[in-house]
């Protein structure tokens, strides 16, 4: 299965015959079967009609837009939802647990923090020269570890969870050169090139957890570490979050590999952006990576329903 990345102006997709085809000043550019496709993200502005949506849609095929200059609007499209609403019903009530929600929540951030400890462990043995911070921010998870089985307040839950984000990002930081200019987590809009390339990646991801949660039959909206607030997906927000450090990892990768470096980035204010040139390297080496993504979120979303319907 691939990805299908839309980047440049004047591009028009069609569909006939189970193949999709693109389109570029009216000539033919490519064409991809369908059943070969497992997703499309459009970075431009792309001529398509209803039906080659609505094919999308029913092939299965999950469709991304990003729109704006600072990429700052997002769209999803998916396909049918799981037929068993039974799913979607043992969500609902473990949402009004206050039990089961406290103890799904608490097994969300426990499984993010297990792996950012195995981001750092990564990096210590990577970086042997930043050996203090790495190690400090390692003992700082392990403490945070061992205060999440204990707790029993959602909030103070989250706190542990940021106090956790915030470690992991001084470990981040410490192996980055000082040229990226990172100094921790920072969006909306995002303001050095490793901001630009972890809200961009954790977009696709996002986008990624909705179409796992469709799959599985359950409620993207309706999440259980996450508040419900309108418009966002807060189960899908659940769902990645044990996946971040995994993401976090490889945003480094491309910076430690110097696929990218700063000159793929430009600034619009306070917004980095990376360029046309660092985004066809993005794309590449994520359409490699993210299979392995998908199917963590869609084990992660399955997993789940068997929680919530007590399946063997």
């Amino acid at each position: 299965m691939s990805i299908l990345f839309l980047d440049r102006k004047n591009i028009e997709i069609r569909t006939g015959g189970g193949v999709l085809t693109v389109y570029r000043d009216g000539a033919r550019r490519n064409a991809v079967p369908l059943k070969m496709l497992d997703r499309i993200i459009i970075r431009a502005d792309v001529a398509l009609s209803a039906s080659v949506l609505t094919e999308l849609a029913m092939q299965g095929v999950a469709l991304t837009l990003i729109t704006g200059r600072r990429g700052e609007k997002v769209a999803h499209l998916v396909g049918p939802q799981h037929n068993d609403a039974n799913r979607r019903l043992a969500q609902y009530r473990a949402c009004n647990d206050a039990t089961q929600r406290f103890s799904l929540a608490q097994a969300t951030v426990a499984a993010k923090v297990r792996n950012q400890q195995g981001f750092i462990e990564t990096l210590i043995a990577a970086r042997p020269d930043q050996h203090r911070p790495l190690t400090k921010s390692a003992a700082t998870l392990e403490g945070i570890n061992q205060k999440i089985a204990a707790e029993s307040n959602i909030d103070r839950l989250r706190g542990l969870e940021g106090a956790a984000a915030s470690a992991s990002f001084d470990a981040l930081k410490a192996v980055l050169p000082d040229s990226l200019d990172f100094n921790g987590r920072n969006r909306r809009p995002p303001r050095d090139p490793v901001n630009a390339c972890l809200s961009l990646a954790y977009t696709l991801a996002h986008g990624d957890a909705i179409h796992a949660c469709h799959g599985a039959g359950l409620d993207p909206y309706l999440g259980f570490l996450h508040d419900n607030a309108y418009g966002r997906e807060s189960l899908a927000s659940d769902l990645i979050e044990p996946l971040r450090p995994h993401i976090d990892e490889w945003v480094w990768g491309l910076f430690r590999d110097r696929i990218l470096n700063a000159d793929h980035f430009s600034a619009d204010g306070q917004a980095c952006l990376l360029q046309k040139a660092g985004r066809q390297h993005f794309y590449a080496h994520w359409s490699q990576r993210a299979p392995g993504f998908k199917r963590y979120l869609r084990r992660a979303a399955y997993n789940l329903v068997k929680q919530l319907t007590q399946q063997p």
